[in-house]
C-alpha cells in the first residue's frame, strides 16, 4: 500500500490473530488437511504442504502443533472433505471485497458470507465481480533489523526469481509471481532470514478510500464478522484503511 508501513499492517493483523489463536490454527489445519490429501504428508515431495508449513511458521504456530495437524491429517484422508470456495463483492462505497473459504458445507458458508455482507452494508456479487482488481502475487515479509544487509535480502530474492523487492522503513517486502512464490521462500529461508510473512495474496490494483464514519464502522463490521467465520481462510479488499 503506497505510503503506508506494509509491517505495520502485518503486526496489526497479528496482534488481532493474537487475540484469535484458536481460529487461525483452525484454518490452518484445514490447509494442511487439504494439503495432505493432494500430495501426501512429507514436505520434502509436496511443495503446497511446505507452503503451508511457511505459513503456520509465520503465524507462530507450534512446531509440535503442525506435525500434529500433518499426522492427523494423514491418518484420516477418507474424513478430509473441505472445498475451497470464493465469494466476491462489495462493501460500503464500492469497497471490492474477496473471501477465500475451506468448509465442509457451502450452504452454509454462503448464508454466513452473506449475512456478513447485508450487515456491513455492502452486498455479495457474482463470481468475478471484483477480482480483475486485484493481481494473485506471492508476498513475503520480512521484518528490518540492524543485523539484516538490505542488499544481501534483495539479492538472494532476486536470483532466485522475486519480481520486486522493496525497502520499507520496519519490513522488507519481496513480490513474486505464484509459480516462484515456494522457490522464493525456500532461498530465504534457506539463507537464514525469518519470515513474518509468506504466502500467496490478492494484492489490490488501487485502493478506496472511506472517509464516512458509519461507512468506517460498516465496513470493520463486515471485516470482524467474516474474520469471526471459522469456514473462511482469508479476506482481501482495496479499502485504504
Amino acid at each position: 500500500m503506497s505510503g503506508h508501513s506494509k509491517f505495520a499492517n502485518i503486526k496489526h493483523k497479528k496482534e488481532k490473530n493474537d487475540a484469535a489463536k484458536g481460529k487461525i490454527f483452525t484454518v490452518i489445519g484445514k490447509e494442511i488437511a487439504v494439503a495432505v490429501k493432494a500430495g501426501g504428508a512429507n514436505p520434502d515431495s509436496n511443495s503446497k504442504l511446505r507452503d503451508v508449513i511457511a505459513k503456520a511458521k509465520a503465524n507462530n504456530m507450534p512446531n509440535d502443533t503442525i506435525e500434529r495437524s500433518i499426522k492427523k491429517a494423514a491418518g484420516n484422508l477418507s474424513a478430509v472433505n473441505y472445498e475451497a470456495i470464493s465469494y466476491e463483492g462489495y462493501g460500503p462505497k464500492g469497497v471490492a471485497v474477496i473471501v477465500e473459504a475451506l468448509t465442509d458445507n457451502k450452504n452454509r458458508s454462503a448464508a454466513n458470507v452473506r449475512a456478513a455482507f447485508t450487515k456491513g452494508g455492502g452486498n455479495m456479487g457474482t463470481t468475478g465481480c471484483v477480482s480483475f482488481m486485484f493481481d494473485e502475487k506471492g508476498q513475503i515479509i520480512i521484518e528490518r533489523d540492524e543485523d539484516i544487509d538490505e542488499d544481501e535480502v534483495m539479492m538472494t530474492a532476486i536470483e532466485a526469481g522475486a519480481e520486486d523487492f522493496t525497502a520499507e522503513e520496519d519490513s522488507f517486502e519481496i513480490i513474486t509471481a505464484p509459480d516462484d512464490f515456494s522457490a522464493v521462500r525456500e532461498a530465504l529461508e534457506n539463507a537464514g532470514y525469518e519470515l513474518a510473512q509468506a504466502e500467496i495474496t490478492m494484492i489490490p490494483q488501487t485502493y478506496t478510500t472511506l472517509t464516512d464514519e458509519n461507512d468506517i464502522k460498516k465496513m470493520n463490521k463486515l471485516l470482524d464478522m467474516l474474520d469471526e467465520d471459522d469456514d473462511v481462510k482469508n479476506v482481501y479488499h482495496n479499502w485504504d484503511e
